[in-house]
């Protein structure tokens, strides 16, 4: 099944299983990823007390219906792991904000503080930038690829099952979507990005999907519980600043 994770691009359609004919979550013309090589950022090594000050918040997650296992954290960039920091912005606390560019989200605090988190984004970048909301949050979402995946990629299509939203995959550890999603649309119009998880945790802080944004696991279980529907999220556009 891991054939899957490494092979599927990463994509969101909500529960109720719309039938898109493009996802903004999906390239069309973009080369399969396992054949490319790794081209993030060097892995820079952990200090011994960053790691120890890591290893919780990025261990093994119990309580859930599937495993989520533990990130290894050599294998990340340190400067994208989840960070508390100064934060200067007039956005209102709870607010999320994403900045493509740098491969950041901040969860704005209040008192000039924000979370911060690393996050994996498309390889040509952002083709959405602008205000959203959360309109919908799913645990363990079902993955749909639409038609243009299914027709790029055959080979996937025996991963396929016919789901209540039409032919897809089931959430579970071995979906692309990860552990949660949050579905991000523009007044009432899906904008067909989504932030979710990823079972590719090596992935964060480099511009490797084809659209939407990816985090940690365990980053987007924090950031899913703290955002209720109807958050506003901010997407940054290309040379702005977050």
């Amino acid at each position: 099944m891991h054939l899957v994770s490494r092979r599927a691009l990463l994509t969101g359609a909500s529960a109720a299983g719309l039938s898109l004919s493009l996802a903004a979550c999906v390239s069309t013309n973009t080369p399969d990823p396992i054949a490319e090589a790794y081209t993030g950022p060097p892995v820079p090594p952990l200090s011994r007390d960053t790691d120890e000050d890591y290893a919780g918040m990025y261990g093994a997650v119990t309580g859930e219906p599937y495993p989520i296992p533990a990130v290894k954290l050599s294998e990340l960039n340190s400067a994208f792991l989840r960070k508390e920091i100064a934060y200067q912005t007039s956005e209102q606390p709870g607010t999320i904000v994403v900045d493509p560019g740098s491969h950041y989200l901040y969860h704005v605090l209040s008192g000039g503080r924000a979370m911060r988190y690393g996050v994996g984004v498309g390889r040509e970048g952002f083709a959405w930038s602008g205000i959203a909301m959360i309109h919908d949050k799913q645990e363990w979402p079902d993955w749909y690829p639409p038609p243009e995946m299914l027709q790029r990629q055959p080979e996937l299509a025996k991963y396929m099952s016919q789901l209540q939203g039409g032919l897809g995959m089931p959430g579970g550890a071995d979906n692309p979507l990860g552990a949660r999603a949050m579905y991000l649309w523009e007044g009432n119009k899906d904008t067909l990005y989504r932030i979710h998880g990823t079972n590719e945790p090596w992935t964060i802080g480099t511009s490797v999907s084809s659209g939407c944004i990816r985090m940690i696991n365990q980053d987007v279980i924090d950031l899913y519980r703290q955002t209720p529907v109807g958050t506003k999220v901010v997407v940054l556009g290309p040379g702005v600043v977050g």
